[in-house]
This record gives C-alpha cells, sequence and structure tokens, in this order.
C-alpha cells in the first residue's frame, strides 16, 4: 500500500468524499473523532458507512478514524465499520502494541492498523513496542497537539513554528519506533494549510530524517506533500549507480562514485529507495 498523503475527512461532510477522492491522495482518512462534534457522530458513523458500502471505481485506500479504543464512542464506531470493506483505521491514543492488540480483539477482520501513538504521556514510553504486531499495521504516525495539551503544556512549537525539545524527542522516537518495527513512518500534520512553502520545507524534512508519508489536513495539501515523499530522476539515478557500482565490484568494502566515498549504508540506502518505488 503506498502511503505517501493521508488526506483527513470529516466524516460528518459526506459531499467532500468525492473531492477528496480526487485530489490525488494515497489514503483518504474518513474521520470520527476530532472532526466530528459529539451530537454528530452517530450522523458520521452513517455517512462513513453508507459511502464505503456504495460501489465506486477504483481509488485511494480508504481508513477510517474511530474514537480512542477506551472511550465510550468506540464500541459504536467499531459497531458501524464492521464488516465494512476498507483499507485500515486510524487508531488515536494509542499506547502501545496494547491497543493495537485490544483493537483486533474487538473487530474481527484483517484490517491494517495506523495507530497515532504519541498522544498520551503512556504512549510516549511504549513507542518501542509495535514490533510485536507490526503485522496488522499500514505504519505509524505521531501527533503534535494532543500530547501538550494531556500534559498541560502551552504549546509544543516556538514562535517560528519548530518544535520545543519535548516535541523533537517525540517525534523521533516515532520515527525510530516505526523504523525498529519495520513499517512505514508517517510524519504529522503540517497545520497551516495556507503557507505551502512552508508545507513543502517541512515534509522535505520528513523525508530527509526516514519519514515516509505524512498526514494532510486540506485538499492543497496533498500534491506538495506527495512530491516531497517522490524521489526524483536524479535520486533514481544515484541510487541505480551505487548499486550497479557494487555489482560489478562484489568484493568491495567501499567505492569511489562521483568523486565521493560510498560503502555498505550507502548500497543499503540505495536498495531501500529502489524498493520503495517499485
Amino acid at each position: 500500500m503506498k502511503l505517501r498523503s493521508l488526506l483527513f475527512v470529516p466524516g460528518d461532510r459526506p459531499e467532500r468524499f468525492p473531492k477528496a477522492v480526487a485530489t490525488g491522495a494515497d489514503a483518504l482518512i474518513l474521520d470520527l473523532e476530532d472532526a466530528v462534534a459529539p451530537d454528530r457522530k452517530p450522523e458520521a458513523r452513517a455517512a462513513v458507512r453508507a459511502w464505503i458500502e456504495a460501489p465506486r471505481e477504483d481509488g485511494p485506500a480508504v481508513f477510517v478514524r474511530i474514537n480512542p479504543i477506551d472511550s465510550d464512542e468506540a464500541a459504536a464506531d467499531l459497531e458501524a465499520i464492521a464488516g465494512l470493506s476498507l483499507d485500515g483505521i486510524v487508531l488515536p491514543k494509542a499506547e502501545g502494541a496494547s491497543s493495537v492488540a485490544t483493537l483486533t480483539d474487538r473487530l474481527p477482520g484483517d484490517y491494517a492498523i495506523l495507530p497515532v501513538a504519541s498522544e498520551t504521556a503512556a504512549a510516549v514510553f511504549q513507542l518501542g513496542t509495535f514490533g510485536s504486531v507490526a503485522g496488522r499495521l499500514a505504519g505509524l504516525t505521531w501527533g503534535a497537539e494532543d500530547l501538550p495539551a494531556a500534559i498541560g503544556a502551552t504549546s509544543a512549537r516556538e514562535e517560528d513554528g519548530s518544535y520545543t525539545d519535548p516535541y523533537r524527542v517525540v517525534r523521533a522516537l516515532t520515527l525510530f519506533g516505526a523504523h525498529a518495527a519495520g513499517v512505514p513512518a508517517i510524519e504529522t500534520v503540517f497545520p497551516d494549510f495556507r503557507n505551502l512553502d512552508g508545507l513543502a520545507a517541512y515534509a522535505a524534512r520528513g523525508r530527509r530524517d526516514g519519514f515516509t508519508g505524512m498526514l494532510a489536513i486540506h485538499p492543497t495539501q496533498v500534491a506538495v506533500i506527495n512530491d516531497a515523499f517522490t524521489p526524483s530522476e536524479a535520486d533514481l539515478a544515484h541510487a541505480r549507480a551505487v548499486v550497479a557500482a557494487f555489482e560489478a565490484n562484489p568484493g568491495a568494502g567501499a567505492l569511489q562514485l562521483d568523486g565521493k566515498m560510498i560503502d555498505a549504508p550507502h548500497l543499503k540506502s540505495a536498495r531501500r529507495l529502489l524498493a520503495l518505488v517499485a
């Protein structure tokens, strides 16, 4: 499943579902949690179920974000999506592998699960546990909005929009937790949806650091995110050249390519990039 861009769509706004399909997002996340007011959640569940059940042409992967698994709303969410042909479930406020196991116990089926894995203080200490449920995961992502609220912080960001030190740590732990589990690392949202230049820079940093995709909150963000997480022809050409150099010199530990030294980590990175594209 290709997951460069994952676009949130409020579950109680079914008129937006077809428009979201047309954005080119790799996945839609039909939201039953934060984007829906409590008194509209029954309406949202009905709208999401009706749209997923209706015939439609091939398009993006379809996920549903349920309410936290320990909340009163979760049971109604799971009843509403039971048996649907959807690609996955976004699990908010996940606290490690045990939250994933609880969800799989309560909802039969082989749905892929994308935990939002950093929204409580306890969750931060469980970011290394997802390897035991990796076979059920679509990836791992994080959030920088709920965690500050959970611990009484005033913000996760400096005045220039960069993260403060505690949230840099959480971002890094999520990134390494995903890679330790062998699943895609999905960067969190960029809230300033009108600032596309800022988004492009943010997404580029995410790809540089090892994220393979990103959450989107507005249709205009999708193309920018897709571009950031799509390797350029120059990137691919370099990766092929690295692989070819080592294939031509199978006993070499290090080689020169374009005037620079390359060794085993460069080969591993090149193979990973080519595999991702394939």
